[in-house]
């Protein structure tokens, strides 16, 4: 996340506060000044950078409860998706060697957290040198505003569950464990959480998710029920409507974890070595003294209301990011929304971003990509009569010699009933979605249609190639089973 503002003031040290104060001449000693180094933060400021602005770039990470820190690089390179998807990748390649013992390969030894971890270090360096050879100031201080041209830095200085501080860690966590973690609890059924799930059984670890009501919310919801359908088949216990009351370190050095399940009432214990909380993120905007200063929060999320060209209530002032408020939380858009602002705000171009149908992937054991509406989201727009879902069950290559369950791998084309019938949303689970999904994606920005995509040839034999023949609609209630040519 990332808020930005002009400033015309000098830095002064007093005791361990950095401050800018006032320079009597009263120009600029900065045009930009970003305040969060993640990925929309760093590629805003040498976007800025390389249009000859003078940029400053503020960064500072608070530690977990655990004391886990990490460096410049914000959620996704430190805690989230690059180290996200090398873990996920280990568990793949897990299964991987399952799967080669039935080609006849024997292979045998592993070696995981300290490569991921020397990794991310690398991109923090990475990061590091690329701002410096931009000419990017950077300040290793957590920013917050005094008025609307004045930024502050200060260097390094819900209802509550007993015992989740104490004893429980975060995905901030996970990735930096000297140790495994053991026989492990995930609360929450985000896609942070069932991505956590999933590697931790796919590296050989007990592991339950414990899903206080729906799984992926905000995802398509039947595309979540084969996700969490293949994770339970491949391992992974689910404590459904269960809410968590009480955490306690038994004297053998196990966690006791109580909870309720909601169906019966009851309370349910069961002991874990580590539970991980994974229920969202919360926005940093208390620190950052926005209000004082005039710019305006949805009070429920702690988000910053934002207009389409990512400007606040102050004039001066931009977010974007995680931290705006309806902005996907999603990397690429934030690095996209970044370097359009940069080239705005040095008068380049008036191009704004575009946040209509950005693709994702869920890198769950089964992977899940999807671009646009989900089928729940096109019914409320358009209506049930309006729209036309298509639909196949398909069985990857991969799967056959393996022996391996294909009874998740499922693709669903939603459209706009009539006419050219337009792709209102696609979606697709199966190995590699992430890489099926992008190319997909570009249709829709082209308008992309029923008739596109059946006009479009696969690539034989490949999982993508099942999108361009998929021809029977729920509607018709005949069966999507794919059987061959």
């Amino acid at each position: 996340m990332a808020a930005l503002c002009r400033v015309r003031h000098r830095w002064k040290r007093t005791n361990c506060i950095q401050l800018l104060t006032r320079n009597l001449t009263g120009t600029f000693d900065y045009d930009l000044v970003v305040i969060g180094g993640g990925s929309g933060g760093l590629a805003c400021s040498k976007e800025a950078a390389q249009l000859g602005q003078k940029v400053a770039v503020l960064d500072y990470v608070e530690p977990s409860v655990k004391g886990t820190k990490w460096g410049i690089g914000g959620t996704c390179v430190n805690v989230g998706c690059i180290p996200k998807k090398l873990m996920h990748q280990a568990a793949l390649l897990g299964t991987a060697l399952k799967d080669a013992q039935k080609y006849g390969w024997q292979i045998t030894g592993s070696t995981m957290a300290e490569a991921v971890q020397n990794h991310v270090r690398s991109l923090n360096w990475g990061h590091r040198v690329q701002l410096q050879d931009k000419e990017v100031k950077y300040l290793n201080v957590k920013g917050s505003l005094l008025d609307e041209h004045t930024v502050k830095g200060l260097t390094r200085t819900g209802k509550e569950i007993p015992g989740a501080v104490e004893h429980g860690i975060t995905s901030d966590d996970i990735f930096w464990l000297k140790e495994s973690p053991g026989k492990t609890l995930v609360v929450g059924a985000s896609y942070v959480a069932l991505e956590c799930a999933g590697f931790l059984t796919g590296i050989g670890l007990e592991t339950t998710v414990m899903v206080r009501s729906i799984p992926l919310r905000g995802f398509d919801q039947q595309m979540a029920g084969l996700v969490t359908d293949y994770m339970e088949a491949y391992g992974t216990k689910f404590s459904w409507r269960s809410v968590p009351k009480s955490v306690d370190k038994l004297s053998s050095g196990v966690l006791q974890v109580t909870w309720t399940e909601e169906q019966t009432g009851k309370d349910q214990r069961d002991t874990f070595d580590s539970v991980l909380w994974a229920v969202g993120r919360a926005p940093e905007t208390k620190t950052l003294g926005l209000e004082k200063v005039g710019v305006k929060l949805n009070k429920e999320s702690g988000k910053i209301l934002v207009a389409a060209d990512e400007s606040t209530s102050v004039p001066n002032i931009y977010a974007f990011g995680d931290i705006g408020e309806g902005r996907p939380e999603l990397t690429p858009t934030a690095i996209k929304a970044g370097k359009l602002l940069a080239r705005r705000l040095a008068g380049q171009t008036n191009e704004l971003m575009n946040y209509d149908n950005v693709a994702t992937t869920v890198f769950t054991p089964l992977e899940y990509g999807c671009v646009g509406l989900s089928e729940e989201e096109a019914e409320s727009r358009h209506g049930k009569d309006s729209i036309e879902v298509y639909h196949a069950f398909y069985k990857p290559l991969e799967f056959t010699v393996a022996e391996r369950d294909a009874s998740q791998c499922y693709i669903k084309v939603v459209c706009k009933r009539g006419g050219d019938q337009r792709i209102l949303g696609l979606h697709f689970t199966g190995p590699n979605a992430g890489e099926v999904t992008q190319g997909f994606a570009m249709g829709f920005q082209c308008g992309a249609t029923l008739t596109h995509l059946k006009e479009t040839v696969g690539i034989h034999p490949t999982c993508a190639e099942e999108l361009t023949k998929v021809n029977v609609s729920k509607r018709s209630g005949l069966d999507a089973t794919v059987t061959g040519c």
